[in-house]
């Protein structure tokens, strides 16, 4: 089974990584998707740098700096495992990859914030659970509140 990671350099998305790892340690015959989505150069950042190729340099250099760690953490366990690094609108991307490599599930980082629906998970999260066409597990951050 593929399962398809995003990772954002976050904390909540290395859980994720860390959720997805603990799964194929635990048996899942899995190979791990990291994926990192950078967004396109804005018009302000066209205008001042008028160089495209250096603002991409910049871009994958983001990307691949997001993604070492988990890569990291997936060799470290011995999981399988590709990293994807792709420029576009955040989720219209992972559904992009989603579907290209095949993935048969995404497990991701959700910023719960409360239980208005539109607040409960992040615009980016909302956005993949209705719009993906596989499961999806949902990593909760850490409650630091908890007794």
């Amino acid at each position: 089974m593929k399962l398809l990671i995003p990772v954002d350099g976050s904390s909540l998305s290395m859980r994720a990584v860390s959720h997805a790892i603990q799964l194929a340690v635990a048996g899942l015959r899995t190979e791990l998707v990291l994926v990192n989505v950078q967004e396109p150069a804005s018009v302000y950042e066209l205008v001042t740098l008028h160089d495209t190729e250096a603002l991409a340099q910049v871009a994958e250099a983001a990307g691949r700096d997001m993604l070492a760690p988990a890569i990291a953490m997936a060799q470290g366990a011995g999981v399988p495992h590709v990293d994807v690094l792709a420029t576009g609108d955040v989720v219209t991307t992972l559904l992009e990859v989603q579907e290209a490599q095949g993935c048969q599930a995404i497990v991701m980082g959700s910023h719960g914030k409360g239980r208005v629906r539109s607040a409960w998970l992040g615009s980016v999260s909302q956005a993949m659970l209705e719009r993906s066409p596989v499961p999806i597990t949902f990593v909760k951050p850490v409650d630091t509140d908890a007794d």
